[in-house]
């Protein structure tokens, strides 16, 4: 990994993303810097993730002379999320402001979207109501905006707008990799952070270059949204989960086999061949298995805790 790095302490730090970008890099900075120039102090931090196009060049190139551009490198492509940590981990702003590299989010929108977050909120979430993306695209996109928002209980219409807007401790505070880029309010939510808010903001058509979606990034990040759910809801409490899945398998076997057991003792009904005996005694064994498995979470997680209990102390604050 490459950096390109100038010493500054903005007071909003704009994190790009980018793979094969080349041609829009040149517009998005001249873009920003009539938005943001003379009202904030700010720097745009380009994360390229690993192209093989000259997206490197071009961000030394805007660099050079201009302190407020700051870049860094993948050697390979490491996905959005990992970019977006890696941004992240070198803003320096007060306000973290992430938006895509193929000028179809309008830098505009910036200035309304950091005065929403000094009013109190904690993260400005993007939704584009008027869209310019293929129906490949628009179609999984409402879907998985519908799943999410029902399962999370955050009302968003956009999850998956890059133009995002966050304090700088919201950003501080979660991890991303695989494809949790789409999810940073739930994370966000997790952490205690619930003042989310939505503004609608300007799309425009893409002017270089072709969409990076695809089909196999839709289905990842849903099967990553049922890990956050999960984690969520059951990473203080795994025998919430799997002991109550361990408790009615257990229930259901077990009055199979109370009810085998009768036909056989009282009405002298040969169960030795009938398939119910033998899911009443997988039941049981699965049962079991969900139950332990539950009590192993349950002893690992306190572990966990009794050793974090100095940081979590040193965390508390309180007042005479």
């Amino acid at each position: 990994m490459q950096k390109t790095e100038h010493s500054i302490q903005p007071e909003v730090s704009i994190v790009v993303p980018l793979y094969n970008e080349a041609e829009s890099l040149p517009d998005l900075v001249s873009e920003i810097e009539k938005s943001l120039t003379g009202k904030y102090e700010y720097e745009i931090i380009f994360v390229d993730d690993g192209s093989n196009d000259d997206s490197w060049k071009v961000i030394q190139s805007l660099a050079t002379g201009k302190s407020f551009i700051n870049g860094i490198s993948f050697r390979t492509n490491q996905g959005k999320s990992s970019a977006l940590q890696a941004g992240f981990e070198q803003a320096k702003g007060k306000f973290v402001v992430t938006m895509d590299a193929d000028l179809q989010d309008d830098p505009n929108e910036v200035p309304d979207m950091i005065a929403m977050l000094q009013d109190g909120n904690d993260v400005v979430s993007g939704w584009k109501k008027e869209r310019f993306d293929p129906i490949s695209k628009t179609v999984p996109s409402k879907f998985f905006n519908y799943v999410t928002r029902v399962s999370s209980g955050i009302k968003l219409n956009d999850f998956n707008c890059g133009l995002k807007a966050y304090r700088s401790e919201v950003i501080k505070n979660i991890y991303l990799y695989g494809e949790l880029h789409r999810y940073v309010p739930v994370l966000a939510k997790r952490q205690g952070f619930t003042r989310i808010v939505e503004k609608v903001v300007k799309h425009h058509p893409r002017k270089y270059g072709t969409t990076k979606f695809g089909l196999s990034r839709f289905i990842n990040g849903f099967l990553d949204l049922i890990t956050i759910l999960f984690v969520q809801r059951y990473l203080q409490k795994p025998m919430h989960f799997f002991g109550s899945i361990g408790v009615l398998l257990l229930l259901i076997g077990g009055a199979i086999n109370i009810y085998l057991a009768f036909i056989k003792l009282i009405m002298n009904v040969g169960i030795g061949n009938r398939p119910l005996l033998f899911l009443g005694i997988l039941l049981m064994v699965l049962g079991v298995q969900f139950f332990s498995t539950g009590l192993l979470g349950e002893l690992i997680n306190r572990n966990h805790v009794e050793q974090q209990k100095p940081s979590i102390k040193a965390e508390i604050k309180q007042t005479s």
